[in-house]
């Protein structure tokens, strides 16, 4: 794939981000409808009309264009921007942007508008007549009676509300003060949001609900200054759980929906500086955002005119959401809001730092129902995230592959299934299929029982069937973890435990060398490019291990994999099954830490597991084997 003269901006200095900003957004221009106020980016389609999605293009390169506009710079995006919003918001227009519903995606869009008129307002009353702003303040207002979603979109409503006070326009405080009551129903503590009451603690906890919250105790301090300091203090608190999320190279975990949005990954810490919020040095901040951009800017994102692409580490519809049009990744350019800070700003001049050193080798994040590990110092630096599950799910797409996977990884992504038949179509890494034998397989989808001990140990409860019940142990660690498995089932089934999907191509199609690969009756292994994936059975009778290789396009980082994968056939009664599972980074000839493999031993009926193949030291797990 053709690479991009933004992956050789170094983003050391203001000007380099500027610069990243005008390297974004220049491409976009050929793509504006006539009347400037729709960006028409793709024929690719989302579940709102064309024309909605057209808005909601225009709307998001607004979270980049504001703040480069506040922070005093220009743009040659602002009349194209400005002659939309006159299209756009005039009923008389071809283009206008229409009446708006209950639950209506245009109303999403609305908070970009609201942080121009809070961060532009003076711009904004130079550029149009009082007609249009009022045309403009108008359209905006349907907001204030139209249903949304109980979710992160309740904030669209106070955002509008902070534009209008900021900017000297009618605005009601009362409603907001409503509004920000109910977002309170969704706080956990620790830090932590739900993305609505029983929804889950995803990305937009970090790049929705605290970004808009402090926005709000930025802009709102003075005439709200206890709420203010409550957002604070709770991103504060959140941030040192969020650290972990992020890996040494600025890669962030892949995990939960919405990841075609890419580098909004880092505007929660963005967020931070524009609010003045500081639970590390700045210099730490800074170089999470940086890295983390400059991560993004080093992968296959972009079309070959420079416009970003649906897609992860490189264009991929089958990861996107059914809410993802062509414009939807621009909102990444959330991440910078640091653009609006002057240029004497400190963010600007603080030395860019590392990130801290892990006060504890292994963090649980109850909220998300996370452990996470980081890789072993030495090795090519990545996160690792174990998963218990959740009680609920949700309709979103392939929401199995997105919340309830064993494990979650910087270095080796994750994958979602292509179509129904077989392993190979549904790309079960890090998961536990199982099937009657026709080959249509059955994942976690939502558990009827789950919890984390303080040390980190895993359980979750399952029913793939109403007669099927799997009790699951999961014991973290890296290079190895162990997953341990009670199975009581009416019915025969087939089993297929994946390990890490490994990446034997690049995006853009750019090879490495060959694939190397080793499989006997209980374990197979694979290493391609200095990264290697395996899994080795513990326990359990019969079965086979197998390289699966998934339908392209299923891993978010990688177009093509392979997944070391241990079958079983189950039959009715109760069976266990105990696997280790490998994955590594800098492997550099031989298998790396693959023959220092767990062990377990069966005594007196329990099973019992040790990190050591000789059995020596503590065991990790004991479990009686009854059910």
């Amino acid at each position: 794939m053709k690479s991009q003269p933004i992956s050789n901006n170094p983003l050391v200095t203001r000007e380099d981000l500027i610069l990243a900003f005008r390297q974004l957004s220049a491409p976009l221009l050929p793509y504006y409808s006539p009347g400037s106020a729709r960006l028409e980016l793709g024929g690719t389609a989302a579940s709102y009309p064309r024309e909605v999605a057209g808005y909601e293009g225009f709307s998001r390169v607004l979270w980049g264009l504001v703040p480069l506009l506040a922070g005093g710079e220009t743009s040659e995006l602002l009349e194209t921007v400005l002659e939309g919003i006159r299209s756009g918001t005039d009923p008389g227009h071809e283009e206008y942007w229409g009446t708006v519903h209950d639950y209506d995606q245009k109303s999403v869009e609305m908070a970009a508008f609201g942080l121009a008129l809070a961060l532009v307002p003076e711009l904004l009353r130079e550029k149009l007549s009082g007609e249009e702003l009022e045309r403009l303040a108008a359209w905006l207002r349907q907001i204030n009676g139209r249903k949304l979603w109980d979710c992160n979109w309740l904030f669209f409503r106070v955002i509008v509300q902070i534009g209008f006070k900021k900017a000297g326009l009618p605005y009601d405080a009362e409603l907001t003060g409503q509004t920000l009551d109910e977002i309170e129903r969704f706080y956990l503590g620790d830090g932590w949001y739900a993305d609505g009451v029983g929804g889950h603690s995803d990305y937009y906890v970090p790049f929705a609900i605290h970004y808009y919250g402090l926005l709000y105790a930025k802009l709102m301090e003075a005439e709200d200054p206890e709420r203010s300091r409550l957002y604070k203090e709770r991103a504060a608190l959140f941030a040192r759980r969020f650290l972990h999320w992020f890996a040494e190279d600025g890669s962030a975990l892949p995990y939960g929906r919405s990841l075609a949005y890419r580098f909004s990954q880092s505007a929660f810490w963005s967020a931070l500086v524009f609010a003045g919020v500081e639970p590390y040095p700045l210099g730490v901040t800074k170089g999470l955002i940086l890295r983390n951009l400059r991560w993004w800017f080093a992968q296959g994102i972009f079309a070959p005119d420079g416009t970003l692409t649906i897609g992860y580490a490189y264009p991929n519809l089958i990861m996107a959401e059914n809410y993802n049009a062509p414009g939807s990744p621009y909102w990444a350019l959330k991440t910078f809001l640091p653009l609006a800070l002057p240029a004497d700003h400190p963010f600007w001049t603080a030395e860019e730092l590392p990130m801290p050193e892990p006060e504890e080798s292994l963090t649980v994040q109850h909220a998300p129902h996370l452990v996470f590990r980081r890789a072993d110092s030495g090795k090519v630096p990545h996160v690792l995230a174990f998963n218990s599950g959740h009680g609920s799910s949700n309709e979103h797409t392939h929401t199995s592959a997105k919340y309830e996977k064993f494990a979650y990884s910087t270095l080796f992504g994750f994958s979602v299934p292509r179509a129904e038949w077989g392993l190979a179509q549904g790309a079960f890494d890090s998961m536990l299929a199982l099937s009657e034998g026709d080959n249509l397989y059955r994942v976690k989808r939502r558990c009827e029982e789950a919890r984390i001990t303080d040390d980190g140990l895993i359980y979750a409860r399952w029913k793939p069937w109403a007669d099927v019940e799997v009790h699951t142990w999961l014991v973290p660690g890296t290079p190895w973890h162990i997953r341990v498995h009670g199975i009581r089932t009416a019915r025969t089934l087939d089993a297929a435990e994946g390990g890490f999907a490994l990446g034997i191509e690049r995006s853009g199609g750019v090879s490495a060398g060959p694939v190397e690969t080793a499989v006997r009756e209980d374990a197979a292994y694979a290493a391609w490019a200095g990264t290697a994936s395996g899994i080795l059975r513990l326990y359990g009778s019969g079965g086979t291990a197998e390289l699966i290789v998934p339908n392209a396009n299923t891993n978010l980082l990688h177009p093509r994999t392979v997944i070391p994968t241990i079958r079983t056939r189950i039959e009715p009664g109760v069976t266990w099954l105990a696997s280790a599972v490998y994955g590594e980074g800098g492997v550099s000839g031989g298998a790396g830490s693959w023959e220092a493999a767990p062990m377990a031993l069966v005594t007196g009926g329990e099973l019992v597991i040790y990190a050591e193949a000789d059995g020596s030291g503590e065991p990790l797990l004991r479990r009686r084997l009854e059910l």
